[in-house]
């Protein structure tokens, strides 16, 4: 018997998605309502597409095993994206002080611009399984609080009903999932919001004749202060050009003007950012987007979740984008749908609870990263912080402050931020130690670059004036 799976949306946790249901379905239809781009082009459809993102090595490995015989990070890389080590190709200012540069690179992330990164993925996918795309915008779950059968559809030519087998939602923030459900008579979803109010404002530069080989730079906002964050980041993508992204939470939002994004530049606690940037050429305007609350459907905790539904990436979860996890997680939500999929076959009783459970744990970790630091900022709405908030971040900062000075403690952490391991393993021995002891090395003055880095910095700063 034929079988026919259907995805909500093109974006990177959809096309992932059937990816993973193109190896058991006989036909895999992606719905999306935008007219997606035939290059490495912004859709309108991505409100946080221009700015900053990070692939990490946990991601890109799900997107590796997803799409077997291609290679997504050769692609990328041919393509003009950068590999950066955590551990030695970055330079980063964190509220506890500047992370060393240690000799082993450790795990690596991949910079480029989100479009390109979107459009990579999708053509990998598309050539490499039975997938189709379709320009259509979904309406409403067809079937039954135990059953979805399809999804009623709006196109050119009106409304339509799709049969489907299994349905993923992949719609994104926007997805109207919990009102989809309530009309089916599932309801009581839990959800949570924490919003810190942040804005991101993103310029691309040429970069600097000489800069070639300078360091991603980052520094990050310090919510441990009472005062609203302020953060700043400078990454090289492809085209060789240099993207700076700033980031304020409420109270402290950097301006859209090219003066007033300067002067946030200058006023960040350190200068390094201003003095690269400072004679670069820009080739773009300020792009702004408020689009980086932090919200959460715990869908895992519905008792009787309807049996051929699968919620996936920004439409089970969102993450305020600063700390570089939404593409991984959704990744890994694809690559647990996968696996399920391959262990317990299409017509397995309870399959779609087993993955929405799966897909829970990714979800947490990053949940717990984000939302353990925004909780802070003196504006966040959202609920207080509660008593194991305070536990959790007493640990998270002293681990953090024993990274500055001690490797043991900057791998544990490397590890976990690129999603090569979970969130508990904190908690081993290894890292509690290292917590307890401390940085093994004195506090830096400021930030670690080579002298080479020293003279381009100089340099760059004396261009700029």
């Amino acid at each position: 018997m034929s079988r026919r799976a259907v995805v909500v949306g093109a974006g990177l946790a959809g096309v992932l998605a059937a990816a993973a249901l193109s190896a058991h379905a006989d036909e895999v239809i992606v719905l999306d309502r935008d007219e997606l781009p035939a290059g490495p082009e912004h859709r309108k459809g991505l409100p946080q597409g221009r700015h900053a993102h990070l692939l990490m090595s946990g991601g890109l490995a799900a997107m590796e095993d997803l799409v077997p015989g291609v290679s997504v990070r050769g692609r990328l890389l041919d393509a003009g994206a950068h590999e950066i080590s955590l551990n030695s190709g970055m330079v980063a200012l964190t509220p506890e002080g500047w992370l060393r540069r240690w000799r082993h690179p450790g795990p690596r992330m991949l910079t480029c611009s989100r479009a390109l990164l979107d459009w990579v993925v999708r053509e990998a996918v598309l050539a490499g399984t039975k997938t189709e795309i379709r320009r259509a915008q979904a309406l409403q779950l067809l079937g039954d609080a135990r059953q979805i059968t399809g999804v009623r559809i709006s196109t050119e030519t009106g409304e339509a009903d799709l049969d489907a087998d299994f349905v993923v939602d992949a719609s994104g923030r926007g997805s109207r999932i919990t009102h989809w459900l309530e009309a089916l008579g599932v309801t009581g979803v839990e959800e949570r919001t924490v919003d810190s109010g942040l804005v991101n404002a993103t310029r691309v530069y040429r970069r600097p004749e000489g800069a070639e080989h300078f360091p991603l730079t980052i520094l990050q906002a310090n919510p441990y202060v009472s005062r609203p964050g302020r953060a700043g980041m400078v990454l090289p993508i492809e085209g060789d050009r240099w993207m700076v992204s700033l980031a304020g939470t409420r109270g402290a939002e950097p301006p859209a003007d090219p003066d007033g994004f300067a002067q946030y530049m200058r006023d960040l606690p350190d200068p390094i950012l201003a003095r690269l940037v400072s004679g670069a050429e820009p080739l773009t305007d300020v792009h702004t987007s408020h689009s980086t609350h932090n919200s959460r459907r715990y869908l895992e905790k519905i008792r009787d979740w309807p049996e051929g539904l699968v919620v996936l990436g920004d439409a089970l979860a969102t993450f305020n984008p600063a700390y570089g996890q939404g593409m991984s997680v959704a990744a890994l939500g694809a690559r647990i749908l996968s696996r399920e999929l391959d262990e317990e076959g299409f017509t397995a009783p309870a399959l779609a609870t087993k993955v929405q459970h799966g897909v829970a744990t990714p979800v947490e970790g990053a949940w717990a990263m984000a939302v353990g630091q925004d909780i802070w900022y003196p504006a966040t709405k959202g609920p207080a912080p509660t008593t194991a908030d305070r536990l959790i971040t007493g640990y998270s900062r002293r681990l953090l402050k024993a990274a500055t000075g001690s490797y043991p403690a900057a791998a544990a952490l490397a590890r976990v931020t690129s999603m090569e391991a979970d969130a508990s393993t904190l908690m081993h021995p290894g890292p509690l130690l290292s917590a307890l002891n401390g940085p093994l090395l004195p506090p830096l003055s400021g930030p670690p670059l080579t002298p080479a880095e020293r003279e381009t910095l100089e340099a760059l700063g004396s261009a700029g004036g």
